[in-house]
């Protein structure tokens, strides 16, 4: 199956924000291909204006809402060349989202861009859920984010539809036996082929190297000498990949939530497994050292028992879920996972549990929903599309069962309850159409100004050891490195006061924080 949890961010927290108010309040290829001519695609003036509703591949929706003070988010595209090779060539439309600065126009600095990751996330979408959250960033810089490559508007990969991709996600995607390992790869390779057949003209170019060049682009048609980029999960691997091409573009920078640039997909699929057992560690103690009884658990280790049973019980016997669709052993994995994102879903995971053990599926599935992008309607966004593309043009390494099965011990040994799930998660790039590029991205930026680096200490998704090696990826004197004691993966939203004023302090007025800076 895709491989679901893999560099997924904040987009999805928002997702599931939506999703869950939802449940608990009523308990082809479009890939372009315009002809460019002699176009100079740097001088190309964006037309902004209101945004229209999201698109189905952005995830459905209304149009996003004013922003407090009454202002309208705008929208444009702009033209990018379809193969960067050859940059006379055919070109695509990328969608882009901006709210102009909100303070005196004599201290503007430029515009700030957004990558919230994935890869594979919106970004048209995710900016206006999140934009209060950035109003103080909006005082100086126009917020700017758009669609990747092979996401949303931007010319889509599309793979499977809605109805088939229902019964995609009800797979068994931890086999136990021959046959349903047989089914599983069976299930992959429709997956891969239906992209090939409805996207063949993307694929090629959705490496995150297309992106970095299309983000450099996108600094030139907005008007700003240098790029001023605020990067989240995938976002930092993409912003590592653009300071490695761009040294000598690079403005002031932060990246949150860090992916760590020296891992193979093998190794950073055993580092989520580490990290998503953590979180359910801290949640599971969370639950029991509260005043009142934990309702899930007399203990932090009967809670987990407790998690293991019932999924084991769902992969014999699945019950129902949101109708007509039933709560299998994946969806349940897939749920749990998505509401360890951030600590503030922890207590729809402590409802989803109460509910699972009484025979009712309904809430995990909605969190299982929320990862994998599908919204009450019954429509998907191209986040499993995208993100499958992207990571499998980026990764050179493909993986077979009889490699997985041999590295199941380990996996396990990582977590009891998402090794398996991770381990088999490898078969995403099995028989892909595009040969991955390499086996981790590069990410060295010698000359690049400081970018600020931000760890967090309890983050499931992006373990908290890849701050670290990118901060020493990027270089000596580029990457800075700052801690955060937390939960939840990211930093800046858990809006902690000392991360927040570290962030505003560096992109507002220049300060980079000291190289070891903890927040608790």
């Amino acid at each position: 199956m895709p491989n679901s949890f893999r560099l997924r961010a904040a987009a999805l927290t928002a997702a599931t924000a939506v999703a869950m108010s939802a449940l608990l309040t009523g308990c082809s290829d479009d890939s372009g291909g315009d002809s460019r001519g002699d176009e100079d695609l740097t001088a190309q003036k964006l037309g902004w204006k209101d945004c229209p509703a999201p698109s189905e591949a952005e995830g459905g929706g209304a149009a996003p809402s004013p922003l407090p003070d009454g202002d309208e988010w705008q929208c444009a595209t702009m033209k990018a060349p379809l193969d960067w090779d050859d940059p006379e060539g055919d070109t695509i439309d990328l969608a882009l989202i901006r709210a102009e600065a909100s303070g005196e126009a004599d201290r503007r600095i430029g515009s700030l861009l957004f990558n919230f990751g994935g890869p594979g996330g919106s970004g048209v979408t995710t900016l206006p859920a999140f934009g209060q959250d950035y109003a103080k960033l909006r005082t100086r810089y126009d917020l700017v984010s758009f669609d990747p490559r092979g996401v949303g508007r931007s010319a889509p990969v599309e793979c499977l539809d809605d109805k088939r991709l229902d019964t995609y996600f009800q797979q068994d995607a931890t086999p136990d036996d021959a046959a349903e390992r047989t089914e599983l790869l069976d299930n992959t390779e429709e997956f891969n082929a239906a992209c090939e057949k409805n996207s063949k003209k993307i694929l090629p170019h959705v490496r995150t190297t297309d992106a970095a060049r299309d983000m450099d682009l996108m600094r030139q048609v907005l008007g700003d000498d240098k790029l001023r980029y605020f990067g989240v999960s995938y976002g930092t691997e993409l912003g590592g990949v653009y300071a490695h091409l761009f040294p000598e573009k690079v403005g002031r920078a932060v990246f949150d939530a860090v992916v760590d640039p020296t891992q193979t997909p093998e190794e950073g699929s055993l580092a989520q497994a580490k990290g998503f057992q953590l979180a359910l560690d801290n949640f599971a103690e969370d639950c029991v050292s509260k005043v009142e009884d934990c309702p899930v658990g007399d203990s932090a280790q009967n809670v987990k028992d407790r998690i293991a049973r019932l999924l084991k019980d769902l992969d014999r016997t699945p019950i129902p879920g949101v109708f007509p669709r039933e709560l299998t052993q994946t969806a349940a994995t897939g749920g749990i996972a998505q509401s360890l994102y951030s600590k503030d879903f922890w207590e729809y995971l402590t409802e989803g549990l109460e509910q699972a053990y009484d025979g009712d599926g309904r809430v995990l599935m909605v969190l299982s929903d929320a990862l994998n992008g599908r919204n009450e309607n019954g429509q998907y966004s191209n986040i499993t599309a995208a993100n499958v593309a992207i990571n499998c043009a980026d990764d050179k390494p493909r993986y077979d069962p009889a490699y997985v099965q041999r590295r199941l011990p380990e996996f396990r040994d990582a977590s009891a309850l998402f090794g398996d799930y991770l381990a088999w998660s490898m078969l995403s790039c099995a028989d892909w159409p595009v040969p991955g590029a390499a086996d981790h991205p590069d990410v060295r930026a010698p000359g690049a100004p400081p970018i600020l680096v931000i760890g967090n200490t309890g983050d499931p998704a992006t373990p908290y050891e890849g701050a670290g090696r990118m901060a020493a990826a990027l270089g000596k004197g580029v990457g800075v490195e700052l801690t955060y004691k937390g939960q939840g993966h990211g930093a800046y939203d858990s809006k902690n006061e000392c991360v927040r004023d570290a962030v505003h302090g560096y992109l507002l007025d220049g300060k980079v924080p000291a190289a070891g800076t903890v927040c608790s």
